[in-house]
């Protein structure tokens, strides 16, 4: 009798292929598949994160998602911790040499990453390695034997090395050995399917060749995209202020989620949840001939990714906070408290920079201007407008979309 129980090959490659960018090559993942159920063994499917930050945001979980589909399958998820290739700092994508993390930086970093990981991926069917269980113990015969096999001339292929040359930036050796690193990984673990974001495609073909190079079977690589962020423009990233964090409470996320212009949010429908491509195109087309309003579709995305990181219960308190302060146009129940001494009438302006609500009287004045401020309900767009605290009382304000305060007169 058969441990495992694989669905059919056709049925893996429809649930596998789902947002994924390219598939290196499908017709080698098809055969991989079939013999794991022909011979009753899970595909190893490596994933490998470099610890560089403590946080996860929606942007990493793509590929993580991609890997948990692997598990859904049957197949065994690998979820490598580079903590040694940290310390030498992923080329890709930068300009200029990237500073080196201490291991103390790295260890921290990989305990965070692990917990927050396994809100997605299965704990128990998950194989957690550390890339320096190897790489750390390689001895200086076997790295010239890793470096021999791979040529300078297309390692120099490489878009950012290119770059870099061209505009006479300098590039560290160790660099180089960045992506042998990679694919040394994938050697050791005997990877079958190798797991990145486009991005990482350089190093994922490495793989395969220097798999070849040790005599194993080449590994398949397959790409997700990268997750735009926020802005609508660039890519998800905690540095640009356009991200979504998967520890975030569940108000802040779905509120974020909720931002996302129309049009971007069939990519996070995409690549953020396991809705088959047949519903979110019956999805998509609902919205067009105006069956179903956009807001509501955001809605159901909102909730759901809300869901998957904090639960059914706060996803939907989330849901009804949401519809109270951007629908119903009412505070938050969280709403902050400010308490004022009473006093003569203060322009709105100062009293907005004095509170903190504004950083200063002239930011308070240009987003006056700008419609962004109300008292009580009522927009006002009078910089010279006066607000009377000589009695006591109390004022709702709403600074900007989603900053509310009630300014308490005593």
């Amino acid at each position: 009798m058969p441990i495992h129980q694989f669905k059919p090959v056709e049925e893996q490659l429809i649930y596998l292929r789902k947002g994924a960018s390219e598939i290196i090559r499908e017709d080698e993942l098809k055969a991989k598949l079939e013999n794991s159920i022909k011979t009753d063994t899970p595909l190893r499917v490596k994933l490998g994160v470099d610890p560089t930050a403590p946080d996860l945001h929606l942007g990493h979980t793509v590929v993580m998602r991609k890997l948990k589909h692997f598990q859904d399958m049957g197949h065994t998820a690998v979820f490598l911790i580079g903590d040694f290739t940290a310390m030498v700092g992923d080329p890709t994508g930068q300009s200029e040499t990237r500073p080196p993390l201490s291991r103390e930086q790295v260890d921290a970093n990989a305990q965070t990453y692990l917990s927050q990981a396994f809100r997605i991926l299965d704990r128990d069917r998950t194989e957690v390695r550390y890339n320096s269980e190897w790489l750390g113990k390689l001895t200086a015969h076997q790295l010239i034997e890793l470096a021999a096999k791979y040529r300078l001339a297309r390692m120099l292929e490489r878009e950012d090395f290119r770059t870099r040359l061209q505009q006479n930036q300098p590039i560290s050796v160790h660099e180089l050995l960045y992506p042998l690193f990679v694919a040394y990984d994938s050697v050791i673990l005997k990877a079958d399917v190798e797991l990145g974001a486009t991005e990482q495609k350089f190093n994922l073909l490495i793989g395969r060749e220097i798999q070849r190079e040790y005599g194993q079977p080449t590994q398949v690589c397959m790409t997700m995209p990268i997750l735009v962020g926020l802005d609508g423009e660039r890519k998800m990233s905690k540095s640009l202020g356009n991200y979504i964090g998967i520890t975030e409470p569940a108000q802040d996320m779905f509120g974020k989620i909720m931002s996302v212009s129309d049009d971007q949010m069939w990519t996070y429908y995409e690549l953020l949840t396991d809705f088959t491509d047949p519903v979110i195109l019956r999805l998509r087309d609902d919205v067009r001939i105006g069956v179903l309003h956009p807001r509501d579709a955001k809605s159901r995305l909102a909730h759901y990714i809300v869901r998957n990181f904090h639960g059914e219960d706060a996803a939907v308190k989330a849901a009804q906070e949401f519809d109270r302060v951007y629908s119903q146009r009412q505070a938050p129940t969280d709403t902050e408290i400010i308490t004022l001494s009473r006093s003569t009438a203060k322009k709105l302006t100062a009293l907005l920079a004095d509170t903190g609500l504004q950083p200063s009287r002239s930011e308070a004045e240009r987003l006056i201007k700008q419609g962004g401020v109300e008292v009580n309900g009522e927009r006002i767009t009078d910089v010279q407008k006066q607000i009377d605290i000589s009695q006591p009382g109390e004022f709702l304000l709403r600074v900007g979309k989603k900053k509310f305060a009630r300014l308490k007169i005593e």
